[in-house]
């Protein structure tokens, strides 16, 4: 395991990569608004992905860096992403990139995905909406991704479940938000959609 230090237009931001061998890919995952990339879903999905031969950084935002546990402005987040982004490419020679997260992080996947020209976005727990307020969705930024994404959703999230689309599938799992109830599920999911997406640029 090797950490990053990256410096972003926001304060220095930290990678942890766990390499794969000969890894062909690079998922970077980040975390949710007020955790960490030590999420017991982030860590099992990370194991996964190393284990199908794909590279990955978990990313800590600048705010966590700095010991914050307040999140940054969606704007901060989503630059400071895709400074982390290119750094992380260039360390694995301009690998494709797999952007994913959970929760907030899912959110900022999707929203930095054509900037940073990922070629699929894993989202974890993806919060459809403030909990109890349906009508504040944020389907629009799972809509407007145009390369293929994965959902995993607990089917008790009391943020919701969003809806499937043209590039974008839904599969649940047993739990809530943490997704911790069954994270052999979540793996599995992962790693199975990791493979399908992937294999047009191995």
């Amino acid at each position: 395991m090797t950490t990053l230090e990256i410096d972003t237009p926001h304060g220095p931001a930290r990678a942890e990569l766990h390499c794969a061998k000969d890894g062909a890919a690079v998922l970077m995952l980040g975390h949710g608004a007020g955790g960490g990339i030590g999420a017991k879903d982030l860590v099992a999905v990370a194991r996964a992905a190393k284990e199908a031969g794909v590279h990955v950084a978990l990313v800590e935002q600048p705010y966590r860096v700095a010991g914050r546990r307040a999140p940054a402005p969606a704007k901060q987040l989503d630059t400071a992403w895709l400074a982390v982004a290119d750094d992380v490419s260039a360390h694995f020679d301009d690998l494709p990139l797999v952007f994913g997260g959970r929760s907030s992080g899912a959110r900022v996947a999707c929203r930095t995905s054509s900037a940073g020209q990922a070629v699929a976005v894993l989202c974890l727990a993806f919060p459809e909406h403030p909990p109890g307020k349906p009508e504040k969705t944020r389907q629009p930024e799972l809509d407007a991704v145009a390369v293929p994404t994965l959902v995993v959703q607990g089917e008790r999230d009391p943020f919701g479940r969003p809806s499937g689309g043209p590039h974008h599938e839904v599969v649940v799992v047993p739990g809530d938000h943490t997704l911790a109830a069954d994270l052999d599920a979540v793996s599995r999911a992962a790693a199975e959609w990791l493979g399908r997406v992937l294999r047009p640029h191995l």
